[in-house]
């Protein structure tokens, strides 16, 4: 025989199943809009049947456990899609900075510059005694200097700030290994005591996430709730300890070493990853041609002395007014410096313009204030196609288209991979959420149904509750 209080029992265990229900779906509900929340659910059994004579009477039923539902293959998936996103975010944004630096083409860009200071010799040879013509050289080489100037100090400015983007980085990547190890301790206190900590999971699928989007990194479950994060097989998170990532750079030319990035003192490889991609555009020793400043910076510095240099040798060789009118024999290069950074007009030629060699010496050995011909030999370097820039040779003007193209489609093809990959990103993120994510029609169902099956609950212990009044109050007092 069943105990006389079994079914008010029954209903109790089905009023605390159904109210746990109701408390989960409020619970999903609350969370619709939380970043990463993965929506759960309760797992109800049937409890242990008793065993009468020849059949078993069912005593209830029992929630088990609140589930995550979440796929863990769409994890994996997006943390791999995500770090390729987060490198070639970087690099697209650094080579985007540079094509607006650059401004090709514009009136106030290097090439437009190099085209008037190429005029005003051409102007300047049709009137060489001109102190006007002059003076237009004199500015035009100006302004050169100080696009050269401008485009390398800009460059130096964009490269320290990217130093500054690595160590921030790092630190980013060091806390969150430290808060993930955190919640690993949280989580590992609570599961041996058969407790489902899934608020503190999805706490640490989030800050995994935002980790898979600075470097490439693996993650591995191990034991009471706790997952191990690897970057290279160096382990940054180890259960409940964190290990920090460290990034030195070379002492002579200052860019990352790559011997020199670890973890726990354990050499790394950097595959992909946000700190990657800032890395390549600030400069890697050994990785020169993915090395985005320092390359375009290489190329703008050849750029500038092979300029500098040829114009100074043919002006060099010409005659200015001191020498025609036998004031000095002294001749002066147009340029001084030694990188783009630093050019300018020799200060010589900015005190007097008649230090500028406009001329040269004619077949009896003499010269005229109005002799040109060193001007136009110097308008026509723009032609001259036997520079060397680098390992080429090739003539000013296509050797900065060349920079600018491959600019261009260097940044084309970064802008191609990250709006490709931030489709791939969105397409996994949406998938996960199908599977993860908190539907609110889904949910109100859910609530009604349980509502309904709480009531019925409800129902069934005050219909037992009357059944036992009765057999407590009325059996025994007959005619009463």
């Amino acid at each position: 025989m069943t105990s006389t209080f079994h079914g008010l029992e029954l209903g109790k265990r089905a009023l605390f199943a159904q109210q746990a229900a109701l408390s989960t779906t409020g619970h999903n509900v609350a969370n619709a809009n939380t970043t990463g929340y993965t929506r759960q659910r309760v797992e109800m059994q049937a409890t242990n049947a008793l065993s009468l004579n020849k059949y078993q009477l069912g005593t209830g039923v029992e929630v088990t456990k609140l589930v995550r539902l979440r796929e863990e293959y769409l994890d994996v998936q997006l943390r791999g899609e995500n770090q390729k996103l987060g490198y070639w975010e970087a690099k697209s944004d650094t080579l985007t900075k540079i094509e607006e630096l650059m401004n090709e083409p514009s009136d106030q860009a290097l090439a437009h510059t190099l085209d008037e200071f190429w005029k005003g010799w051409q102007d300047l040879s049709n009137n060489a005694d001109s102190s006007a013509a002059r003076s237009v050289v004199r500015q035009k080489g100006v302004a050169v200097t100080e696009t050269f100037n401008h485009i390398l100090n800009s460059l130096n400015t964009m490269q320290s700030e990217l130093k500054d983007v690595i160590i921030t980085k790092t630190k980013e990547i060091n806390m969150l290994a430290t808060q993930i190890s955190g919640l690993n301790d949280q989580i590992a206190r609570l599961v041996p005591n058969s407790y489902e900590p899934n608020d503190l999971y999805d706490q640490r699928d989030v800050l995994i996430d935002q980790l898979s989007k600075l470097v490439d990194v693996k993650v591995t479950s191990t034991n009471n709730g706790m997952v191990d994060v690897s970057v290279d097989g160096a382990l940054l998170v180890s259960g409940q300890k964190a290990n920090s990532i460290s990034v030195d750079y070379d002492p002579v030319s200052g860019l990352v070493n790559p011997s020199e990035i670890k973890i726990a003192g354990k050499n790394i490889n950097l595959e992909s990853g946000e700190l990657l991609g800032v890395m390549e555009s600030y400069g890697v020793v050994g990785s020169e041609s993915k090395s985005i400043i320092p390359t375009m910076k290489d190329k703008i510095n050849s750029l500038a002395m092979t300029f500098a240099n040829a114009v100074n040798s043919v002006h060099e060789s010409g005659l200015n007014l001191d020498n025609i009118n036998g004031v000095s024999d002294n001749k002066v290069p147009f340029f001084i410096g030694t990188s783009a950074q630093d050019l300018k007009v020799n200060p010589e030629i900015m005190k007097s313009l008649n230090l500028i060699a406009a001329a040269n010496e004619e077949s009896l050995g003499q010269s005229s204030a109005g002799n040109g011909k060193n001007a136009l030999d110097i308008a026509n370097i723009k032609m001259d196609g036997s520079l060397s820039f680098l390992d080429s040779t090739s003539t000013m003007d296509d050797f900065y288209r060349n920079i600018i193209g491959q600019l261009g489609i260097d940044s084309q093809e970064a802008q191609r991979m990250k709006d490709n990959t931030e489709v791939i990103v969105q397409q996994v993120e949406n998938r996960r959420l199908s599977v993860s994510g908190v539907s609110l029609d889904e949910e109100m169902a859910n609530m009604i149904k349980f509502q309904q099956a709480y009531n019925a609950a409800a129902r069934m212990v005050t219909v037992m509750d009357q059944c036992l009044e009765k057999v407590i109050n009325g059996m025994g007092r007959v005619g009463l």
